[in-house]
């Protein structure tokens, strides 16, 4: 089994892994992004989404969805984390794999000492990152939909009640059953639908282009993995360094060195790219919010623009502390998982080999 493919094969099962067990602070980090609350003191007649102020916390979640709120998405998520991840680390590898062969060869010719630099670890993360991107944007896209949809349809719900309200104070004839309408409202409570029914919504919205919405800042954001890459390949061989210095001989490194490692790196990641995480979320998520111009974005710029007008630079930093535990937690499980497998897979490989020679001979 080749470098690459088992790399590929680990990171997607380390992958699976830490997004099962942190799914939960996923969807309730999802609601908190795409939440929407106008600036105090900025309304020019457009005012805030309704139930903008109330926060999409994991107990008000479960509350009104029950469990399976917080699974919302799982399985085209689950699907694209074995995608993602999978091409991600594969061609993550086999860049590296080219890069390396790159530096032997100038070293060979008297330049450099053949080992690769921060920038080598950012180009070959970013370009692993585009290709991911580009092939697994559709995926997210839904996974957006599935996670945000009982959100979006709770708005819907508390504007019509809100219109309820105002005709019957303004008529009598309607007030009289105004009680039984809200009932009638109150009886249709949202729930989330299915993969299927979510992948038609965004065709019927916006064609084949909806798939890929939120494309420019999710491609600037592969500098997300190149920065938390660029860390924990560069601490990860500066651990190594210090090992094969120590005089009482060199101490592998251990599962649990992985998992703090790959915490510092995203740790660093997350907090330099969360605005762009928001942006993304906010043109993924289902749009529906009425005449309220001030909160429907048409691109990206557009989008960024609003949020400052009308939000101010704290809306770019939504929900981030919930963020942070479930990314980094997520990416500490992924490399502890993900460097087992591959230890896991050579070995296999190895004997696998041994095997088929003993055979031969």
């Amino acid at each position: 089994m080749s470098s690459a493919l088992a790399n590929g094969l680990a990171g997607a099962g380390g992958g699976v892994i830490a997004q099962i067990l942190t799914y939960p602070l996923q969807t309730v980090n999802t609601r908190q992004q795409t939440e929407r609350v106008v600036k105090k003191g900025i309304d020019g007649g457009l005012g805030a989404s309704p139930g903008a102020n109330q926060r999409p916390r994991s107990t008000l979640v479960i509350k009104s969805e029950g469990w399976g709120g917080l699974y919302s998405g799982l399985k085209p998520s689950l699907l694209g984390t074995v995608a993602s991840q999978g091409v991600y680390y594969y061609f993550y590898q086999v860049f590296k794999n080219k890069a390396e062969s790159i530096a032997a060869a100038r070293k060979a010719k008297g330049l450099g000492d053949g080992n690769l630099g921060m920038i080598s670890f950012l180009a070959v993360a970013a370009i692993s990152g585009s290709l991911n991107v580009l092939l697994t944007n559709p995926i997210w896209v839904l996974v957006t939909r599935m996670q945000t949809q009982t959100q979006a349809e709770r708005n819907i719900m508390e504007r019509k009640r809100d219109a309820l309200l105002r005709e019957a104070s303004q008529n009598r004839a309607i007030a009289s059953t105004l009680q039984d309408k809200l009932a009638e409202l109150e009886s249709l409570k949202p729930s989330p639908y299915g993969t299927l029914k979510a992948a038609a919504e965004v065709y019927n919205e916006a064609g084949i282009r909806g798939y890929w919405k939120g494309i420019v800042p999710t491609l600037i954001m592969v500098c997300n993995p190149s920065i938390q890459f660029m860390i924990y390949e560069t601490s990860l061989k500066s651990l190594k360094e210090r090992r094969a210095t120590n005089k009482l001989g060199v101490k592998p490194i251990t599962a649990l060195e992985v998992f703090f490692l790959g915490a510092v790196a995203k740790l660093g990641a997350t907090v330099t790219t969360y605005p762009l995480l928001v942006v993304k979320s906010r043109l993924q998520a289902k749009q529906d919010i009425g005449s309220n111009l001030s909160m429907r974005y048409t691109g990206t710029l557009d989008a960024i623009l609003k949020m400052i007008q009308y939000e101010g630079f704290l809306g770019f930093y939504k929900g981030m502390s919930t963020k942070i535990v479930q990314s980094v937690f997520a990416a500490s499980v992924l490399f502890m998982v993900k460097e087992e497998l591959v230890k896991a897979f050579t070995i296999l490989s190895y004997k696998s080999r041994k095997i088929r020679l003993n055979a031969l001979r």
